[in-house]
């Protein structure tokens, strides 16, 4: 048998897809999943748990696309590989990264679990791009080198999933973006290795 919280999810999933937040409401989730209000209710605590667990689930998806090997691999093909998963994930949960990248509801508010769940996906990020700053690289620096790389991969999923995809040639945008971020890996990798020189 299904799991119930399974079919709760895929079907809020589908219909944030169809009309955003607006097309999420308790009946509309139970009948697309097959089940009663009150089972809604029962599991998620209505709407807003719904959309927290959705919130959460992306989150954790992305630290999964993040948390890739780094013994025996160089720092940039590691955060390519990241990044490379990371893309992937967009298309599988696109619900999931519209609903956590901006597309949430005015009415809510992630709970404390969920921001650190958040939280724990930049980190994650953060550890894998500083190491392609020398040891001596402040927080400050680590992360402004990972929001560098992270606001190119997610432009380019952004872009993907915005009306302006219908505008434009989208084909291969993966691998557009992936050609992207190496400009932009290299770029951190050649000023480290310059800072570096001159210290």
């Amino acid at each position: 048998m299904d799991n119930p919280k399974v079919k709760i999810l895929n079907a809020a999933s589908a219909l944030f897809l169809e009309g955003g937040v607006r097309a999420l409401n308790v009946r509309a989730i139970a009948e697309a999943a097959g089940i009663s209000t009150i089972g809604i209710y029962s599991h998620f605590q209505g709407k807003q748990g719904i959309l927290d667990a959705l919130y959460i689930e992306g989150f954790e998806q992305v630290f999964k696309a993040m948390d890739v090997p780094v013994v025996g691999i160089q720092p940039k093909d590691a955060v390519l590989l990241a990044c490379h998963n990371y893309l992937e994930n967009a298309d599988i949960f696109e619900a999931h990264y519209r609903l956590i990248f901006g597309q949430a509801d005015a009415g809510y508010a992630p709970s404390v679990k969920a921001v650190e769940v958040s939280t724990a996906a930049f980190i994650g990020l953060t550890k894998l791009v500083a190491r392609l700053l020398p040891p001596s690289a402040t927080r400050t620096e680590q992360q402004d080198a990972a929001i560098k790389v992270w606001s190119v991969i997610h432009g380019f999923v952004c872009l993907k999933q915005h009306s302006v995809a219908k505008l434009v040639d989208m084909s291969g945008w993966k691998s557009r973006a992936l050609t992207t971020l190496k400009g932009v890996v290299n770029d951190i990798e050649k000023t480290a290795k310059s800072e570096k020189g001159l210290a």
